[in-house]
């Protein structure tokens, strides 16, 4: 009975570590070595004998260094046996100079922004940076990087794998680049941190202990970035929008559990404090003189906030900022949202009109908002049967348990 309490308690313990501590605990590793893929692996074996030891000695005291030292002596010893001797002297000597005392000593330097940075370098390939970051830092898996980004599993991990060969073959400094350096860099390690956000977002009834972890890292991350960069429009614009969208979160779900759409949220639910640093987030961003992409997202939320605080249409300013947007991204996601706006507009058929096609966009075929806004627009235009039949494909691909019941309900609602 007591064993069995021991590994109850280890089990738990690990897993508040991996969700608490995972990326801080790959990132010190390897700035290190430069070995991404070793690091993590290292500390993969870290918690498995974690958890064959707790479950036996106790935990112990400070869990994250015993795991660091555990993770510390697994790369020193994979090193010594490889006869590449990719992992050079000097490396294995600053590993083992802290093996020691990682163990009794709480304060683990944070290493993540710099390998954040090493993941957005210039030589790895623009368009896995970002999911670089999320697996790496956040320890998300490739089939979740892979909805986020709208591609298949299989083909995210195998360019996740070259990804983290790349940073070791060339090299590639573990640390925050200079001024002249970000702007080929900033992009994607701000896309990571919405892109994190944004999965934890997924549970907004808060009881999801990954996701709201996540959501935390998430937004400790974007504080960073626009702390240490405070003249970077985009950096304070994405805190602006994490916060405009965390600030409605309790608005998401009534008493039931069920989902509420924004234009029935209870407002008194609104986190006011959010919205306002948001606001004042957005107005510094502004002032710098230098738009982008979740400058607009963020502009794009206040615009929301102010119609459903005011009862005062701006529909027209929707568009405008969905048609901007649109310039800096080509994102389909954001044509779906423009067409809904276009819709309040002038009705649901020119909006159908502009609504992106599957034909025209492989990725549709599995993203349940498209398929969504597909089914309330030809419902408004009294197309029921074709209405009816993209519920069925949203509700099949909605993981979200309230969302589907919500979707359900408006199916039901057709005419037969």
């Amino acid at each position: 009975m007591d064993l069995l309490r021991g590994d109850s308690q280890a089990n738990s313990t690990a897993e508040a570590v991996a969700r608490r501590s995972y990326g801080k605990l790959v990132a010190f590793v390897a700035t290190r070595t430069r070995d991404v893929a070793a690091a993590e692996d290292a500390l993969s074996e870290a918690f498995v004998s974690a958890l064959a030891d707790w479950p036996v000695n106790g935990c112990p005291s400070n869990p994250e260094g015993w795991l660091l030292t555990v993770a510390r002596r697994k790369v020193i010893d994979a090193a010594r046996r490889s006869s590449s001797a990719e992992v050079t002297t000097e490396e294995l000597q600053l590993l083992a100079e802290g093996s020691v005392t990682a163990a009794v000593d709480a304060a683990i330097p944070d290493r993540r922004l710099a390998l954040m940075f090493a993941c957005a370098h210039p030589a790895i390939d623009s368009a896995i940076r970002a999911p670089l970051i999320l697996q790496v830092v956040l320890g998300l898996d490739a089939k979740a990087i892979a909805s986020a980004f709208l591609t298949s599993p299989a083909a995210m991990g195998k360019r996740l794998v070259r990804a983290k060969d790349k940073i070791r073959q060339a090299g590639i400094p573990f640390r925050v680049p200079e001024r002249e350096e970000l702007p080929g860099r900033l992009d994607a390690v701000l896309d990571a941190i919405y892109a994190a956000f944004t999965e934890g977002w997924t549970g907004p009834g808060g009881t999801d202990a990954a996701r709201r972890d996540l959501t935390e890292e998430a937004f400790f991350l974007a504080r960073l970035v626009a702390g240490l960069l405070p003249e970077e429009p985009e950096a304070l614009g994405l805190l602006a929008l994490m916060l405009h969208a965390e600030a409605r979160r309790r608005a998401r779900r009534d008493p039931t559990g069920e989902y509420v759409p924004l234009a029935e949220q209870d407002q008194a639910l609104w986190d006011a404090e959010m919205i306002f640093e948001a606001e004042a987030l957005l107005r510094r961003a502004s002032a710098l003189g230098s738009p982008g992409r979740y400058q607009l997202e963020a502009a794009l939320q206040s615009a929301h906030v102010y119609r459903c605080q005011t009862g005062q249409a701006n529909w027209a300013e929707v568009v405008q900022l969905y048609d901007a947007l649109f310039t800096f991204t080509e994102s389909p996601v954001v044509a779906i949202n423009r067409a809904l706006a276009i819709a309040e507009m002038h009705g649901a058929g020119p909006a159908l009109e502009v609504m992106p096609e599957v034909a025209a966009d492989a990725r549709l075929a599995e993203y349940q908002p498209y398929w969504a806004a597909r089914a309330e627009l030809l419902t408004k235009s009294g197309a029921n049967v074709e209405a009816r039949h993209a519920y069925e494909i949203a509700i099949g691909l909605e993981r979200d348990p309230a969302v589907r019941r919500f979707l359900l309900r408006r199916q039901s609602a057709l005419p037969a």
